[in-house]
């Protein structure tokens, strides 16, 4: 078997979407999992559309995602010549025509074929065939460049989430490769392209499938060999839909902004649409080593966005202390706190297991890493009474004589302040937590306070 060559070919006209972002995670893994080549390709002959932006978009996210390429990245508009070379061999042999319809009289022989019940298409007036007249040159007009499509027989393929797929040639049009300025049209480059780069397969969105057959008749007049094709259906939103902003779809790098790990999004988009028996967790090297082609979902598959919580808070989990100090810490000091004045491994320890994304354990941080704001006096008033204000200061007494300020030790004296007082914990672990924090609910207050430093706790206190 040839060296297996996969491409993920995204049109820079926005940014890497998640249904991208899954197709290019599938091609990747199919390469690796054969030891094969992935290649990276831009498709921006789109001008007007495309920008430098989403081109740095698309290579940001890829690299977010940890989808390296092999070979790449390859950009369309520095490709113009050999496309232009392929036109006007095709023209020579026969395989494409000039023609000089304007949109307006196409659009025209769209509605006469509609009117009679025809598949609506260009009528092939300019269309070379033996012992045909072709109408006169209309003088000054620029022709497009036609491929001449196969007029008999049918196009089929055996897809590899589909199965076998045929077309009628017939209901096919001659699709125009060149426009009248002479840039090369999208099916076009697609074809020279997957045939210069030797693609052999092709995993792409099931919004391709009625391109697949116009590719594979041209790829057939170029005697070039043909890929295998996978179209791998939508991703639907949680209402059913097709997937869109209100859903969630947005850019892979607002994932990142939002405090998502990128092996959790990962291993979320795979399992869109691809199993493993019945995991739910699993690692690159694990994809890599499972991901053969087989158990690729024939429908769509829903996007869940508690369920990729769920991934995401699991990888928080997993994540050792340097790792989560390092990815939490900027979000920290973009709220302007300060991760100097505290233990910060000791911080997110007591916060990791609860929390979801970076952005939610960059908030509950800023606790000990903001400045001490006093709580609200209203708040004060209903929980540090005088009954609580002797229970805080017999508590107070006991942890200024503490040797070792640990939470055990913590723990320790505010079970003997509440038995010296016969009282229950909120009578004492809420005005600790208002008077020490200035918030009434946080994690357990004895780990809190051995955090926050004895000198702290007790200053508040006295303050």
């Amino acid at each position: 078997m040839s060296t297996i060559r996969t491409r993920f070919a995204p049109s820079p006209t926005g940014y890497l979407h998640l249904g991208g972002a899954r197709t290019a995670l599938f091609s990747w893994a199919f390469a690796r999992h054969h030891k094969g080549t992935f290649i990276l390709r831009i498709e921006d002959t789109d001008l007007e559309r495309s920008t430098p932006e989403a081109v740095q978009a698309i290579l940001d996210g890829m690299q977010w995602l940890g989808l390296e390429h092999d070979e790449g990245p390859f950009y369309q508009t520095k490709r113009f010549d050999r496309y232009k070379e392929v036109i006007a061999q095709m023209l020579q042999n026969g395989t494409a025509y000039y023609c000089y319809s304007t949109p307006e009289e196409v659009e025209q022989m769209r509605e006469i074929a509609k009117a009679k019940g025809l598949k609506p298409k260009y009528d092939g007036t300019w269309r070379p065939e033996t012992g045909k007249t072709l109408p006169p040159i209309p003088e000054g007009r620029k022709p497009v460049v036609r491929f001449k499509n196969p007029t008999e027989g049918v196009v089929s393929w055996d897809d590899m989430l589909k199965g076998t797929i045929t077309i009628d040639n017939q209901e096919l049009d001659d699709l125009i490769i060149a426009r009248q300025d002479g840039t090369p049209t999208y099916n076009f480059c697609v074809v020279v392209d997957d045939w210069d780069m030797q693609i052999t397969h092709v995993i792409r969105g099931d919004d391709h499938v009625n391109n697949t057959p116009r590719q594979i008749n041209i790829l057939k007049a170029l005697n070039a060999p043909l890929p295998i094709y996978g179209h791998v259906p939508m991703i639907l939103g949680p209402d059913g839909q097709k997937l869109s902003k209100r859903h969630g779809a947005v850019s892979v790098m607002q994932y990142d902004s939002d405090g998502y790990l990128s092996d959790a999004m990962v291993n979320y988009l795979a399992r869109l649409g691809w199993s493993h028996g019945d995991d739910e967790i699993f690692t690159r090297e694990q994809i890599i080593e499972w991901f053969d082609g087989n158990h690729m979902s024939k429908s769509a598959a829903q996007w869940d966005p508690k369920k990729l919580n769920w991934v995401n808070a699991h990888y928080i989990k997993q994540l050792d202390d340097e790792s989560l100090v390092a990815a939490v810490a900027p979000r920290i000091q973009a709220r302007g706190g300060d991760t100097s004045i505290v233990d910060l491994k000791a911080v997110l320890a007591l916060f990791k297991e609860r929390a979801e994304t970076l952005e939610q354990l960059a908030n509950d941080a800023m606790l000990f890493c903001s400045p001490f704001k006093a709580a609200d006096s209203e708040l004060l008033a209903q929980f540090v009474t005088p009954e609580a204000r002797l229970l805080v200061n017999d508590f107070a007494q006991a942890a200024d004589n503490l040797a070792q300020w640990t939470s055990e030790e913590l723990a320790r004296i505010i079970k003997e302040t509440l038995a010296k007082h016969n009282a229950k914990m909120p009578a004492l672990g809420i005005p600790l937590r208002l008077l020490v924090t200035g918030q009434k609910q946080t994690p357990a207050v004895d780990q809190v306070l051995a955090i926050m430093g004895k000198d702290t706790v007790l200053s508040r206190l006295k303050a």
